[in-house]
């Protein structure tokens, strides 16, 4: 997911809670907040000396001790209102990549990407995930593509497969 589209997303939904579920199938607490919303051009160089360039959204978020004991949490409207707040003061680029950067005790700090999300009538529900780091210049590194698998007629994959 873009900034733009989880932006839409926000504006789609008013008035509902907006909570985040962590690869670990947690979702945060009641008492998180937005801390800071990041802008940021990524430049960079891979293994096979290619060059890109990209913008990325980061948008950080923390439970924090000052609302322990709030039961609701933070709801579209509000963050409708933080995003207006940064937009003034730094545009949004558009379609930039959209990340959410989370840590607590129990949770590494990382950087998640959106994997999909859920809606109801009182709550949006925006679960996260990690995407695995990779090699750009697979084909400069001379590191192999995954075999495709093959499936027998039992449905399971066959003995020169290499997934057994």
């Amino acid at each position: 997911m873009n900034t733009t589209e989880f932006l839409d997303l926000i504006n789609a939904n008013p008035n509902k809670a907006l909570i985040f579920q962590f690869p670990n199938g947690e979702t945060i607490g009641h008492n998180y907040h937005i801390t800071e919303v990041k802008h940021a051009t990524i430049n960079s160089v891979d293994c096979g000396g290619r060059e890109d360039s990209w913008h990325e959204t980061i948008i950080q978020l923390m439970e924090g001790s000052p609302e322990i004991g709030k039961k609701e949490y933070l709801s579209t409207f509000k963050a409708k209102g933080i995003f207006k707040k940064v937009d003034r003061s730094f545009k949004f680029v558009e379609n930039s990549i959209l990340k959410f950067e989370y840590g607590n005790d129990h949770f590494h700090t990382a950087q998640l990407f959106v994997n999909h999300y859920e809606t109801s009538d009182k709550q949006l529900l925006v679960i996260l995930g990690v995407v695995p780091t990779q090699c750009k210049a697979k084909d400069a590194c001379g590191i192999p593509a995954k075999p495709e698998l093959e499936l027998t007629e039992e449905n399971c994959c066959s003995p020169a497969s290499g997934c057994c």
